[in-house]
């Protein structure tokens, strides 16, 4: 059996691909989700499982005619795009610090927006809809219009990497911005009160959730739905500039047709059948993989990445790991790793090295070749990625 059930004496079992014992923190939160009397038939946890708020990030939960918004997060539509570039690696050769400082001077990274606006972001059909969205992010209008086509920051990224056969990838990871998180908490904030007022006994506030046939769910299911297709086309604009940088580096700006394009989600909720039956699953640092799905399921700067096609495993909820996962936090990663380690780790990329990304260290995240072993019945490999260039958000 590839994956484990779980004793936790829960009215719901937990399937776990972890390949390893959760700690104590992270037992009693899959308990806390698995105790819930509207999870639908188990909860499925990723190989790359680790703390998060609510929900263990890296696990996938499917409930019927209910959803919990923190379970989504606050990074609303996060995910990975990559485009398979019809390039090879000496082709690059010489040029990787000029794309490097290009990608810095044209894509925003951090709590960086774009000063203008190309017609791709300002011609966006979904703009519209803005109206619309929850009253509490009505002011954040030019905000959100100027952050699309931008990084953010965190472990959000932009790479250049090289295939088994040195072939070019561009890839990066990205979400929603300041808006799919204001929207998020907006909408938590509203169920908690909601709890609140009915005395619910939940075994974490985290764990508010709304019932479809209300209007807080109506509201909150529209408000997440823009969520993510802005998160989609965020990487999607970001990766249209990325391709033309690099194009015009290695080919005079001649524009190329991509052999392979990949833009996926790993933090959202949509409505799917499983077991012949319509429930919304929840992917909190989770991939689709479905038979006709391709998926990215990146390493920590400086390791391999993989590029993915899932194989409708059912008892994941066609599902896999969204990446290696953390093994330290933030805080812990800057006490026990210093600028010499980052150094070393991150030996042949081409990144900024400086105290402000240790906390982004490879060695603050599991190693993602146990990752994959722990998903062979998940995923099959397409392409397996070494990061030349990296930029940190």
């Amino acid at each position: 059996m590839p994956y484990e059930t779980l004793d936790l004496s829960t009215p719901t079992p937990v399937l776990s691909w972890a390949g390893h014992e959760l700690g104590r923190d992270e037992t009693n939160m899959a308990r806390n989700v698995a105790s819930l009397p509207f999870v639908f038939k188990q909860v499925s946890l990723m190989p790359d499982v680790h703390l998060g708020k609510g929900a263990l990030v890296g696990s996938v939960i499917a409930t019927k005619e209910t959803i919990i918004p923190a379970a989504v997060g606050v990074d609303i539509g996060c995910g990975m795009a990559a485009l398979q570039m019809p390039f090879t690696g000496d082709q690059l050769e010489g040029k990787l610090k000029k794309i490097r400082l290009d990608i810095e001077a044209e894509i925003p990274v951090g709590f960086n927006d774009n000063k203008t606006l190309e017609k791709a972001v300002s011609n966006w059909s979904l703009w519209n809809d803005f109206k619309h969205l929850h009253k509490g992010v009505q002011k954040l209008d030019k905000k959100a219009i100027h952050q699309l086509g931008s990084l953010g920051g965190g472990n959000h990224f932009i790479e250049v990497c090289l295939d088994e056969n040195n072939g070019v990838w561009l890839m990066l990871h990205s979400g929603s911005r300041g808006i799919g998180n204001q929207l998020a908490q907006c909408h938590i904030h509203t169920a908690k009160n909601l709890a609140s007022l009915a005395n619910q006994s939940l075994p974490d506030p985290d764990l508010a959730y709304f019932v479809e046939g209300t209007e807080e769910f109506a509201h909150y299911w529209r408000d997440l739905q823009w969520a993510q297709e802005y998160a989609l086309y965020n990487r999607e604009v970001m990766l249209n500039r990325f391709k033309r940088i690099v194009e015009r580096h290695l080919v005079g700006g001649k524009p190329c047709k991509p052999l392979l394009t990949v833009n996926c989600h790993h933090n959202y909720a949509v409505k799917e059948t499983h077991f012949n039956e319509e429930v919304y699953v929840t992917r909190k640092g989770a991939v689709r993989a479905r038979e006709t799905d391709y998926g990215i399921i990146p390493g920590s700067m400086g390791a391999k990445s993989f590029i993915v096609k899932g194989k409708g495993n059912l008892d994941s909820f066609c599902s896999c790991s969204h990446g290696a996962g953390r093994l330290m936090s933030r805080n812990k990663a800057k006490l026990t790793f210093s600028l010499d380690d980052l150094i070393e780790q991150t030996q042949g990329v081409e990144c900024r090295k400086d105290e402000r990304f240790i906390d982004e260290i490879p060695g603050a995240y599991k190693p993602i070749e146990l990752v994959m072993s722990q998903q062979a019945d998940l995923v099959e490999i397409v392409a397996t990625l070494k990061q030349v260039l990296c930029v940190k958000g």
